[in-house]
């Protein structure tokens, strides 16, 4: 199923993971169209029919017709995606829900000085936006979207006060609450954040379906 002109109610997800289906679930609960997109086809098509009436899929590669795009597929893919998409993500806001965090865990794939949704917004074409959001939430906690009757906890960085915005809308719409923690420098301290998550996975809780939140008093 293919469909036409961009459409700001359109949500469109590069990849065919957990965490695009968490995300593509929900989105489709809220009413948006989910577009779903991956270098398997068959992945993109199984996703799809698994997210429902509201999903379909697009080629790889070919323009996204949302004008919000998640970037669901691991770090050590995605500038290999963003570099494949060109010209078709310019003027596009770009989600990074991605962590640049080694395979064991021990450490981050850059030195002190960089983190990675600095290196993503480095390769985008002109006029696309990044915002960072989504990646401190794993995708088993994501999927049920919330803990204890409490929406789960979306941090958000960037650095342009509308696309921020429109994450935080479309955020909300998923029945989350965003939690805007300043500009894109702060996704360095996100991925930080990940990390913490880990080592609280790995040490103390033993599980994965849990999420990092803020509570406030009464």
């Amino acid at each position: 199923m293919e469909i036409g002109t961009p459409n700001t109610s359109i949500v469109s997800i590069i990849g065919s993971g957990g965490m695009a289906s968490a995300i593509g679930g929900l989105a489709a609960k809220a009413g948006h169209i989910v577009e779903v997109m991956s270098r398997d086809p068959a992945k993109a098509q199984a996703l799809a029919e698994r997210i429902g009436p509201r999903a379909l899929t697009r080629e790889f590669g070919a323009e996204p017709a949302g004008h919000i795009v998640i970037l669901a597929v691991p770090y050590l893919a995605v500038l290999d995606v963003v570099k494949h998409y060109g010209e078709g993500l310019a003027d596009k806001l770009l989600v990074d829900i991605t962590n640049p965090i080694k395979s064991d865990f021990s450490g981050f794939l850059f030195p002190k000085s960089s983190f990675g949704a600095q290196q993503i917004a480095k390769a985008v074409p002109a006029g696309a936006e990044v915002v960072k959001a989504f990646n401190t939430v794993p995708s088993q906690a994501l999927a049920v979207g919330s803990v204890g009757g409490r929406p789960l906890d979306v941090f958000i960085a960037g650095d342009a006060p509308q696309a921020k915005a429109r994450v935080s809308a479309f955020t909300e719409s998923l029945g989350l609450r965003p939690m805007d923690v300043g500009p894109l420098t702060m996704a360095w301290t996100l991925e930080h954040a990940c990390m913490l998550w880990l080592g609280l996975m790995t040490h103390s809780i033993k599980h994965t379906n849990f999420s990092i939140g803020v509570s406030l008093p009464g």
